[in-house]
């Protein structure tokens, strides 16, 4: 009788005592998902529309990530990157931002004019915040208000017609092709015969519609007879440089490019922007969206203030051209590698 008694205050006792484990363990769940008892990190879901492949557009997307790195967003580790490229096809970034915005991204980055109009319109309707970079006039794209910023590559003209004058003084005329439905472009154009007379240039500019339209408008520029071609930032152009810079360099005409990359490619030098630094920019500008530090609307969009001056003295000796000393002193070098 005794040991029934014994053993019925034991059972009692080890019902209470899971009893009281079990309130315990309710009373005080664990903050992260593993039972740990640090919160869990956010993770960012971010969509990447590239308009298209080229070295310009492919350095500001390597920049920004680099940026949101250096933010503390790192890709795979608390950050996913949905990633697309519209190959030069505007009806494929349409595509593409609509995408983003099915899969509920956290945010929308636009690299080039036709992949942030494209971003802005699907996010529209879910308030999805859009980061743009490569676009040189936000204002003319109407890309300057809404939830929507960014970065412009606004190039130094003035830097450019500069830079021409000291190494062809003797030079009239410079060619341009520019893709006529690109705000960005048609706004350098206007810029370029504004202030080309202060440094005693005519601008001879040829539009085109399509990429399949600029290496016919190179042949018209070489027949022009123009002392030298000023490249833009327009991405049809910049798509088939290497096609134009074969019929320029057997015609003895220099093309000057607007960055870095047109300048290892072969052009002769270049007043221009580097587009990693412009990425860099562009994704410390996302890191305070992304954590809430600001809204878009509270960063108005920036432009890169420094450029630099680079030369390929390769470009350079083919066309017969000396790079002065002054400009020498400071120009970087920029020959493919």
């Amino acid at each position: 009788m005794k040991a029934i008694q014994k053993f019925t205050c034991a059972l009692v006792a080890l019902t209470m005592s899971l009893s009281l484990a079990a309130c315990g363990s309710s009373e005080s769940p664990a903050p992260g998902s593993d039972g740990s008892s640090e919160p869990e990190a956010a993770v960012y879901k971010i969509g990447i529309s590239q308009y298209g492949q080229h070295a310009s557009l492919d350095n500001c997307r390597e920049g920004f990530l680099q940026g949101l790195a250096q933010a503390g967003i790192v890709e795979g580790d608390n950050l996913e990157v949905l990633s697309e490229n519209a190959g030069f096809d505007d009806n494929v970034a349409v595509q593409i931002g609509q995408n983003f915005s099915a899969a509920d991204v956290d945010l929308m980055v636009a690299i080039a004019t036709p992949s942030a109009t494209a971003c802005y319109a699907a996010a529209e309707d879910k308030n999805i915040p859009v980061i743009f970079t490569a676009i040189t006039d936000p204002v003319e794209a109407k890309l300057d208000s809404g939830n929507i910023t960014g970065t412009s590559d606004k190039l130094p003209v003035e830097a450019q017609l500069d830079l021409i004058r000291q190494l062809q003084p003797e030079a009239k005329t410079i060619g341009i092709i520019y893709t006529t439905s690109e705000p960005n472009s048609v706004s350098a154009i206007e810029e370029y015969r504004e202030k080309g007379g202060d440094y005693g240039f005519t601008i001879d500019a040829i539009g085109v519609t399509a990429q399949a339209e600029v290496t016919q408008a190179a042949d018209t520029l070489i027949s022009h007879k123009v002392a030298c071609i000023s490249n833009l930032t327009d991405n049809n152009v910049v798509g088939v440089l290497s096609a134009i810079l074969e019929k320029t360099n057997e015609a003895g005409i220099p093309i000057y490019g607007s960055e870095v990359e047109q300048v290892k490619l072969g052009c002769v030098a270049s007043a221009g922007i580097d587009y990693v630094q412009l990425g860099i920019q562009t994704g410390l500008m996302a890191a305070k969206v992304l954590k809430g530090e600001a809204t878009c609307e509270e960063l108005p969009y920036e432009t890169i203030s420094e450029y630099g001056i680079y030369v390929n003295s390769e470009a350079l000796d083919t066309m017969g051209i000396t790079l002065p000393s002054d400009i020498a002193d400071k120009a970087i070098e920029s020959s493919a590698a």
